[in-house]
């Protein structure tokens, strides 16, 4: 499905209108398909809508820099666009930083968040410089380059050797997505603030959830995070890293669906 959103057609996936509805943001550089397992494991209790960022999957991208607001920004007019007033906010990695942003414009609109294998803190210089050596890395020799880069920082060793298939869908997920695509949420990345102050402004229910093998955004992170939100609660994936959902689907839909029982 698609929706013509601020100038471009938005891709998502709606499950429908069983339960509230569960809006679920992807990370980088990936797209909805990340969630095929939530949306297919989680349509039973809540109408899962997972869309394509800007950029991203089946999405277009016009003009413009973009930021985690303009993220939010489209992601508001596409629940406009599908008469959906709130929704349990769910974001992985990126999609957490965009969930942030949500959450600061868009308050009224969030009944609940997720907060999967992400972190509050803004870029350090060195990950700064990575992230512009990325977007020329892409530019150069493709997003299949960034991915290599990237995969094992993504999955957890026991992973690769137990489950080629799942390293595999990673790879070809990551490869496939738009160059420019990519380098727009590489700047977002680089150019995002600091969340951290946003955590004790947070008033909704939170469920915290992180890989135990992630190194990207570690447990550390994601206990901080617990610590500093009011009643938030934390769930930690046992063989699973950055990419704690598609690694470990049923821990993680378990996660979300107890967490979202009382809230349906």
């Amino acid at each position: 499905m698609k929706a013509k959103i601020h100038g471009f057609e938005m891709a998502y996936d709606d499950t429908g209108a069983v339960g509230a509805p569960l809006l679920l943001i992807h990370g980088f550089p990936l797209d909805r398909t990340l969630w095929l397992a939530q949306t297919n494991g989680l349509a039973d209790m809540a109408r899962v809508i997972a869309p394509d960022l800007r950029g991203a999957g089946e999405s277009g991208l016009p003009p413009g820099p973009v930021t985690m607001d303009t993220y939010a920004d489209d992601l508001s007019a596409l629940l406009d666009s599908l008469g959906v007033k709130s929704a349990i906010v769910g974001g992985l990695s990126m999609g957490g930083y965009i969930a942030f942003a949500f959450y600061r414009k868009y308050p009224h609109r969030v009944r609940a968040l997720v907060l999967a294998d992400t972190r509050p803190q803004p870029d350090s210089a060195e990950a700064k410089k990575m992230r512009d050596a990325n977007a020329a890395l892409a530019r150069d020799q493709g997003v299949g380059a960034v991915a290599e880069r990237l995969l094992p920082k993504l999955l957890a060793p026991k992973t690769f050797e137990s489950r080629p298939e799942v390293a595999k869908g990673a790879r070809e997920l990551m490869a496939r997505q738009p160059v420019e695509g990519v380098v727009a949420q590489l700047m977002a990345l680089r150019d995002r603030p600091d969340s951290t102050p946003t955590l004790a402004q947070i008033s909704v229910p939170t469920l915290v959830i992180v890989g135990a093998e992630d190194a990207l955004t570690p447990p550390k992170d994601s206990e901080m995070m617990r610590d500093a939100i009011r009643g938030a609660r934390l769930v930690t994936i046992p063989d699973a890293a950055h990419l704690s959902n598609y690694e470990q689907p049923e821990q993680f839909n378990n996660a979300v669906r107890e967490f979202c029982r009382p809230l349906i």
